[in-house]
């Protein structure tokens, strides 16, 4: 089995349940493919790999049959850049805090990689937003699991995003920002900032303002088969626009329309695990402290 393998910078501690990774792996002989920058954070810590070879973003990973990632969410969301239409599966082990999609806990990592060499899991489809503009974006990678975020940049003044849905006006968002999430964005940011929770097969974007001036406006969910586009006002000319956790400066002359990405991000689950078991966990659904 071909296995591609990608973190970020992770501190002393982690540095065993990282190990442990690499040794349940040359257990069951895979062949392994680590990112140019978590292979050099291995080496500063002299973590042994075996025999595996480099890749980094922008190289053609169709020959993996897995993607493991080792963090957090935000380690995850950079795996599904370097695979993008290639669909790998993606299973992240959380080495992070939250992991809503990095669910596997540092103490499951045997139990989980056993799991993936026996066939013991199933597969999850999840839609990507795209991003469609006039000006070269995001190093050409214009497409995100969770979310595409506009922000208001250099000034405390909130911003106004005039919104159109197929080209039909929605409204005119008075507020530090809006966001436009998918279904697996819907426990992210715009969770945070009062959207609500969407089934990752529900067919639908949310639009969320960031503390709306308005407060009758509210989170609308939309069909992800529409069309989305901004035209953005402000003291200044610059504002910020982010998919998932990488951010650019744009200024008002940027068109910005957001659309369903054409290809899928798949994520890998244990058989006993389930978005419902996650939400409950993660949110702590049903928990009582006084208990």
């Amino acid at each position: 089995m071909v296995i591609g393998i990608h973190g970020r910078d992770f501190t002393e501690e982690t540095v065993p349940y990282i190990q442990q990774v690499f040794q349940e792996l040359k257990k069951h002989a895979a062949q392994l493919y680590i990112s140019d920058h978590f292979l050099q954070q291995l080496q500063k810590f002299s973590i042994e790999t075996g025999q595996a070879n480099n890749f980094k973003r922008g190289d053609d990973l169709r020959y993996l049959d897995f993607f493991l990632t080792l963090g957090g969410d935000g380690t995850l969301l950079e795996a599904v850049t370097y695979v993008g239409r290639t669909e790998v599966p993606i299973l992240g082990i959380n080495m992070g805090r939250l992991g809503f999609l990095a669910t596997i806990a540092k103490n499951e990592i045997a139990k989980a990689i056993d799991c993936l060499f026996r066939n013991h899991y199933t597969i999850e489809t999840r839609s990507l937003l795209k991003l469609i503009s006039n000006k070269y974006l995001f190093e050409g990678t214009n497409f995100g699991l969770n979310d595409f975020t506009i922000l208001k940049k250099d000034t405390s003044s909130m911003i106004v995003v005039h919104t159109y849905i197929n080209g039909e006006f929605l409204n005119s968002y008075w507020a530090d920002g809006l966001i436009m999430a998918t279904p697996t964005g819907s426990t992210g940011y715009s969770l945070s900032c009062g959207g609500p929770l969407i089934l990752p097969e529900s067919g639908n974007f949310v639009i969320t303002p960031v503390s709306a001036h308005n407060l009758t406006v509210r989170p609308i969910v939309v069909p992800d088969n529409c069309e989305i586009s901004f035209r953005v006002e402000g003291r200044t000319n610059n504002f910020l626009i982010s998919l998932d956790a990488r951010f650019e400066t744009v200024d008002d002359t940027a068109d910005l329309k957001i659309v369903k990405e054409g290809f899928y991000a798949k994520l890998v689950r244990l058989e006993e695990d389930n978005y419902f078991k996650t939400i409950r966990q993660k949110l702590h659904w049903g928990k009582d402290i006084r208990n």
